[in-house]
């Protein structure tokens, strides 16, 4: 469970109603329907229709990130690393070859199968940096759908604005409608802002954030594959992995 980014974000909302209490303000004068429909509603559909389908499936995925981010031990990684080292110069190869059947981690697993199937350090590297930028370009795109309907809100707030403003612009002859229905219109453009810059745009960067912590779980596993290609001692693959850690 992350427990940083989804409480961190309903925090943050509490805070605002708090300061709307605090000033005296009533916090159901923030409940409009409409208000959600047009900014929520606007804002998806508009990135809907500048995504691809692929890439909004794939920002579909990346949202379980949210509740239950991947886990990328690089402090069990270095652990792993260390002790096929050892059986490769004991055993050779071959000996990794449980671990490349079983292992959970796709990536690693895949680097496993590589070197028991006969790949060199250098093809190794080739083809597992290619998966590693193709699949980080592809999810950076797809994160950035939040990117995008953060953009999206502010305008969408402001046009539930001006829906409400004619709405209330009916209400001329009577002043007492009048004013209750320009309030009501103006909560169009808080939620388009706060819709925007406490939700869309902070979970859109906190994606990118853990796309780059499985981009550095990957590039500390090539290093260390390759390292067991070469049939470094453990010692010194330890040490080149050790660089990766606390990041």
């Amino acid at each position: 469970m992350d427990r940083l980014a989804l409480p961190a974000v309903v925090l943050g909302m509490g805070i605002i109603l708090l300061a709307l209490w605090l000033e005296g303000g009533h916090l159901a004068s923030l409940l409009n329907g409409p208000a959600v429909l047009i900014v929520v509603g606007g804002s998806f559909m508009a990135t809907l229709v500048q995504s691809p389908w692929g890439r909004f499936t794939r920002w579909l995925a990346l949202c379980q990130w949210l509740v239950t981010p991947p886990r990328q031990d690089i402090d069990a990684l270095l652990d792993n690393f260390q002790h096929w080292s050892q059986q490769c110069r004991n055993q050779g190869i071959l000996a990794l070859e449980s671990a490349s059947e079983s292992y959970p981690e796709p990536f690693v697993r895949k680097g496993l199968q590589l070197l028991v199937d006969g790949a060199t350090p250098e093809q190794l590297r080739e083809m597992l940096e290619s998966d590693l930028y193709l699949q980080q370009d592809g999810d950076y795109k797809a994160a950035d759908v939040f990117q995008m309907m953060g953009g999206y809100a502010p305008t969408m707030g402001i046009l539930g604005a001006v829906l409400g403003l004619i709405q209330a612009m009916g209400q001329l002859t009577n002043p007492e409608a009048l004013g209750a229905g320009i309030a009501t219109a103006f909560v169009a453009t808080i939620y388009g802002v706060g819709f925007a810059n406490l939700i869309f745009l902070p979970l859109g960067g906190r994606l990118h954030a853990l796309i780059d912590g499985r981009s550095r779980y990957q590039e500390a596993a090539i290093v260390g594959l390759m390292a067991l290609g070469l049939g470094e001692h453990p010692a010194k693959v330890a040490m080149k992995l050790q660089s990766y850690q606390g990041g």
